[in-house]
């Protein structure tokens, strides 16, 4: 007695996924049927037979959550619509917009690419705070009004080695990141969600959870958002975080805008109470022209742009693949979201 034939895997991808992955797709599936469906066609014909899709970087483009391009809009409209879709891997790490969140409610399962731009938003957030530390904002500005301002006095920069900075969010960024600024002679205090209360110093690094977040807030000069949005961290850095913080020390923010509240950060800065902050995510998406973030001079402000460089797109496509592989086998899929 024959059995079966085994169904098609119906793959949903861009076809700039379709022309540079077909190959290895193809290796990967082996001698298992399947069929690439190139996004523009998929879109055009309405076709809802995907059972997997893989949503690259090109594919949201420079659509924001908050705001959705047309285009982008229909791809996502076609996912919803799409019954059998089983899985959707995604270039990000984060899996905050709300498409997302609608699949899983459906069943879908999504998985991230989390810890594909690791080293690149590592490296990002760290060049925020050496410019932070050694007042360039302030400097640029003198520069481009050709002034020599000696840096003496309230000017002088701070030694960096002795001190601390505490990273939230302890994931594969975060841990590139507290291993940066301890090279540099930082202290580091990671917080994150799990801390077993038997070893509260790991590697050299002080461990505590975000309950115990306000215990280390006054002690520090540095505070780093490297966590996802979640119902716990979504407006975590409130007045009341920031007024626990020193005068003078500084916000690095490479993780969600709505981690912060940013009307509350915004009087922070007013006041003087913080010293400065490094921004690359925002409450809304794009920044607005007349927030006032973009004219203070304590300010640096980037486009959410901190996760990107030319490498990422093969390190994302690499975990398609090994998800991809794994689906076949009937393993589990790594980084889903739960």
């Amino acid at each position: 007695m024959n059995s079966e034939p085994a169904p098609v895997l119906r793959i949903l991808m861009s076809p700039a996924s379709v022309a540079q992955l077909g190959s290895a797709v193809a290796e990967v599936m082996g001698a298992r049927p399947y069929a690439l469906l190139a996004l523009d066609e998929a879109v055009a014909t309405q076709r809802t037979d995907a059972d997997v899709a893989f949503i690259s970087r090109e594919v949201t483009g420079t659509s924001t959550k908050h705001e959705i391009h047309p285009a982008l809009q229909q791809v996502y409209t076609l996912l919803r619509q799409s019954p059998g879709l089983q899985w959707v891997h995604i270039h990000s790490a984060g899996a905050d917009r709300q498409i997302y969140q609608d699949l899983m409610a459906k069943g879908v399962r999504i998985s991230t690419s989390s810890g594909a731009n690791a080293q690149v938003v590592a490296t990002v957030a760290l060049a925020g705070l050496l410019a932070m530390a050694r007042k360039f904002p302030l400097l640029w500005a003198e520069q481009q009004a050709r002034q020599w301002v000696p840096m003496m006095g309230q000017r002088m920069p701070r030694d960096l080695p002795g001190q601390t900075a505490t990273i939230v969010g302890w994931g594969p960024i975060g841990q590139k990141l507290g291993s940066l600024l301890m090279a540099l002679g930082l202290k580091v205090v990671a917080v994150r969600q799990n801390v077993d209360p038997r070893s509260q110093w790991q590697g050299g690094v002080e461990q505590v959870s975000f309950e115990g977040l306000a215990t280390a807030l006054p002690r520090t000069d540095w505070l780093i958002l490297a966590c996802p949005l979640t119902a716990k961290t979504r407006q975590l850095v409130n007045a009341h975080v920031l007024a626990t913080l020193p005068p003078g020390a500084h916000l690095i923010n490479v993780a969600r805008g709505e981690v912060v509240d940013q009307d509350a950060l915004v009087s922070a800065l007013q006041s003087g109470h913080l010293g400065g902050a490094f921004l690359d995510v925002f409450a809304h998406e794009p920044l607005p022209p007349d927030s006032p973030l973009w004219a203070m001079p304590q300010v640096m402000v980037t486009p959410h742009a901190a996760g990107h460089s030319d490498g990422n797109e093969a390190r994302v496509s690499q975990m398609f693949l090994d998800n991809l592989k794994c689906w076949t086998l009937g393993q589990a899929l790594r980084n889903v979201v739960a």
